[in-house]
């Protein structure tokens, strides 16, 4: 039984254009509402009905730049509302550059454009919230859904994506999986499955190394009007922070790379800067103090200083508080600290136990070399030891090094005497590169006050 492509709601009828009124609409009716609560008059005169028209248009223009008028399946809210906060901030800031070069600005109210801005934004975000929620019942219910005939070999994605969960609330249906194959009868059977069963998208769920036999795939596919999505099985790679982005106008499809650009290194610098200089403050009498034991209770400097390796693979000086005898090791070699050290001095061990011997790492915060968070810098001779032995080893360095981490806060700190230690410490690390965020490293330096100063693995 063959079924026709059936167009969804969305394709039948201007729903875009009917968005686009509708904020326009909104924009303008803040406007009056705005003028009433400051003016008691619905009736606008000419300076702010151009000013609330004019608004509308930048709000409507700077939308349709984010994209918000397009499909919204398999987007979150997060992401609609995060796209409408941004349009209106560039609406705002335009029309007030407007009037500035016009010197009208001290012809309105700025009681009233906060109470527009309030009330307009409010609008906007509570308009798509309640389309986002109707459209994630509608399909819930079965309808306005596109179906999706899905195509793989039996890979993880291929099998997370019918394993049975619905993807109705994203607008998707999976009505049928086809086991791939590279021979012309399997095209040949494809097509007509899309043929039967009226689907309006194939998504082929294949390993990088099958991307030849997607041409051959578009090609039979050729007079049909299906849209055709490639969802890369990733299998084994060892991916970090994977995304899409825009290179010279060609896109790229980013495999291994840092988080820390654009705003986000901003945030980080930002945030190390402040929560940096504000704990040097507090810790300086502490380090006054610690730095009078050490030289009174052992010969040798207050600082230990050692290069390790900083972020893009570049080496650093770290500073710490001594809290061993002074030695020389021998051949270069580094020889990390372990339970009952001798070589620890009495002082020593309270600093380690306590990661007190930590706090000069501050300055390589304040200086730029290090972060509050992120993965713990290693001995340069550890680094060329455990390159080989653990997978993806080097690109904890795509980031800077911290005073404490994720592994740390989750009991992967101090001695790693195993190479399962290491790889553990190693996966955390990496983890928290490719998720991380401000609220994580919130996180991380609550619970590290919380319990990591005093973990059962430092010595």
């Amino acid at each position: 039984m063959r079924v026709s492509y059936q167009p969804t709601f969305a394709e039948r009828y201007p729903l875009a254009l009917l968005a686009a009124v509708t904020d326009f609409l909104l924009v303008v009716a803040a406007g009056y509402l705005a003028h009433l609560w400051r003016f008691d008059s619905l009736v606008l005169n000419s300076r702010y009905t151009t000013a609330t028209f004019v608004c509308a248009l930048l709000v409507m223009l700077y939308l349709l730049m984010s994209g918000v008028y397009g499909s919204w399946r398999g987007r979150s809210f997060l992401y609609q509302w995060g796209r409408v906060f941004i349009a209106w901030l560039l609406a705002m800031v335009t029309a007030l550059s407007i009037a500035f070069f016009l010197k009208s600005s001290e012809d309105y109210s700025r009681q009233w454009f906060i109470a527009f801005v309030a009330l307009g934004g409010a609008s906007s975000a509570i308009f798509r919230l309640a389309t986002f929620l109707a459209l994630r019942r509608l399909r819930s219910a079965g309808r306005n859904l596109k179906s999706v005939l899905l195509v793989g070999n039996g890979g993880p994605t291929a099998r997370q994506l019918h394993d049975g969960r619905s993807l109705d609330g994203d607008g998707f249906r999976i009505v049928r999986a086809l086991h791939f194959e590279r021979d012309e009868p399997w095209l040949h059977r494809m097509v007509a499955q899309v043929e039967e069963l009226g689907a309006h998208e194939v998504w082929l769920c294949l390993p990088l190394s099958e991307g030849s036999a997607i041409r051959s795939v578009l090609y039979a596919l050729r007079h049909h009007m299906v849209a055709v999505r490639f969802i890369p099985e990733w299998g084994d790679l060892p991916l970090l922070n994977h995304k899409i982005s825009n290179i010279a106008g060609l896109y790229s499809l980013d495999l291994s790379c840092s988080p820390m650009d654009g705003p986000a290194r901003v945030i980080k610098r930002l945030e190390d800067m402040f929560v940096g200089g504000l704990i040097s403050l507090l810790i300086l009498p502490v380090c006054i103090g610690i730095a009078v034991a050490i030289k009174l209770s052992s010969p040798g400097p207050v600082l230990f200083k050692q290069y390790r390796t900083g972020i893009n693979g570049q080496k650093f000086k770290v500073y710490k508080f001594r809290s061993m005898v002074v030695h020389q090791e021998s051949g270069g070699e580094v020889t990390q600290a372990s339970r009952q050290d001798p070589r620890i001095t009495r002082i020593g061990a309270l600093l380690r136990r306590t990661s007190l011997d930590e706090l000069p790492q501050f300055f390589n915060v304040l200086q730029g070399r290090m972060s509050i968070v992120g993965p713990r810098p290693h001995a340069l001779a550890h680094n060329n030891y455990y390159k080989d032995l653990v997978e993806s080893y080097m690109q904890r360095h795509k980031v800077k090094p911290g005073i404490t981490g994720w592994a740390q806060v989750n009991g992967y700190r101090g001695e790693t005497d195993t190479l399962e230690k290491m790889q553990k410490r190693v996966e955390y690390d990496l983890w928290y590169i490719d998720n991380w965020s401000l609220w994580l490293d919130i996180k991380i330096i609550f619970l590290t006050l919380l319990n990591g100063f005093l973990g059962k693995n430092a010595y």
